[in-house]
C-alpha cells in the first residue's frame, strides 16, 4: 500500500497568504464598502469607481420617505358611527335648503398656525357659502390629534341646541382634502390634544371662504 503524505505548507507561506488576504480586504473596505455603505471615501477611488453614488441613492431614498412631525403611535379608542354629527333629535335647520347665491365668494389662500394645549380641545372654522369650494391641508408639529371636521348651518334664529354635520372624524397628524360646502355656514375642525404637551397645527387653505377665527 502506497502511503500518501500530504504536502506541508511552510509557515512563511501561510503568513504571506494571510497578509495578502488582509491587504485585499482592507483595499475592498476602503475603496468599495465604506463609500457605498457609509459615504466615506478617504482615497477618492470609491467616487471614481462609482461606489459613492450607491450611498447617495440610499440617502435620497430614505429622505423621500417623509415623516410628518415626530409621531409616536399611540393606541386610540375606536370611533363609532353615532359620534358623527349632532344627535338625531336635533333637526337640520330649514336654512340648509336655501339655494346657493348667484355670486360666490372670491378665491383666496391662507396659512394659519394654531396651538392645541395639552389635554385640551379647540375649534377652528371658516365661513363658506353653499356650494363654495375649498382645498385644505393641516399638519401637526408632533403627535396625533383627535379631530371632527364638521359644519354648522347659518340660521336666522339660532338655538342653543345647534345642528352640525360631521364630514370626517378620525385620529391623525396630517390631512388634505377638497371640500364642497353643502350649506351656508361655518365649516372647520374641532381638534383635541390627548397628549401631555402642547401641539402646534399649521392649516393651509385655498378656495372660496372668509376667515372668522
Amino acid at each position: 500500500m502506497t502511503e500518501i503524505t500530504p504536502p506541508i505548507i511552510e509557515t512563511k507561506k501561510i503568513i504571506q497568504a494571510t497578509i495578502i488576504a488582509l491587504a485585499l480586504g482592507t483595499i475592498i473596505l476602503v475603496t468599495a464598502v465604506l463609500p457605498a455603505e457609509y459615504g466615506i471615501d478617504p482615497t477618492g477611488v470609491g467616487t471614481y469607481l462609482g461606489f459613492s453614488k450607491l450611498h447617495q441613492k440610499v440617502v435620497e431614498s430614505d429622505a423621500s420617505r417623509t415623516v410628518v412631525g415626530n409621531v409616536t403611535p399611540q393606541p386610540q379608542r375606536l370611533l363609532k358611527l353615532e359620534e358623527g354629527g349632532s344627535s338625531p333629535d336635533v333637526l337640520m335647520p330649514m336654512e340648509a335648503h336655501n339655494p346657493a347665491p348667484a355670486t360666490p365668494l372670491a378665491a383666496r389662500a391662507d396659512s394659519i398656525q394654531i396651538t392645541i394645549p395639552a389635554g385640551k380641545g379647540i375649534e377652528y372654522k371658516i365661513a363658506m357659502l353653499k356650494y363654495g369650494r375649498t382645498k385644505y391641508e393641516w399638519t401637526t408639529d408632533k403627535g396625533i390629534v383627535y379631530f371632527d371636521f364638521h359644519g354648522e348651518v347659518k340660521e336666522q334664529k339660532p338655538t342653543n341646541n345647534v345642528f352640525f354635520e360631521s364630514y370626517t372624524v378620525a385620529y391623525a397628524n396630517n390631512m388634505i382634502g377638497s371640500f364642497l360646502a353643502p350649506f351656508e355656514g361655518k365649516h372647520g375642525w374641532y381638534f383635541k390634544n390627548t397628549s401631555e404637551s402642547d401641539i402646534h397645527i399649521t392649516i393651509r387653505l385655498k378656495g372660496q371662504y372668509t376667515l372668522i377665527n
